[in-house]
């Protein structure tokens, strides 16, 4: 299953309905939310962020195998300005939150 997000080709994994309805409407400068859960080994945990948009890109990979049908694997990005004016990027997945800060 693939999710359409507006401005990018479809990404290969689906995101969570609020995420994409956020990204749909992202404008540069506008201030976001991002919460992503983090695995390493057995422990999880929950991240948060807040900073301000700059956009939203796809990450084209690809698999050195032909284990899957089709061997590109698109995941979206946001790029952002934190707090500190740090710029960053995260990848989303099916668990992102991204939530527009009014």
């Amino acid at each position: 299953m693939t999710t359409s997000v507006p401005g990018l080709v479809r990404t290969t994994r689906p995101l969570r309905a609020e995420t994409v309805s956020a990204l749909a409407t992202l404008q540069p400068g506008q201030r976001i939310r991002i919460t992503q859960t983090v695995r390493v080994g057995a422990k999880l945990w929950t991240t948060t962020v807040t900073a301000t948009f700059r956009s939203l890109q796809a990450l084209v990979t690809g698999l050195a195998t032909h284990r899957v049908p089709v061997d590109d694997i698109i995941v979206p990005t946001v790029h952002f300005t934190k707090e500190n004016g740090e710029h960053s990027s995260v990848a989303l997945d099916e668990q992102s939150l991204v939530e527009v800060i009014k």
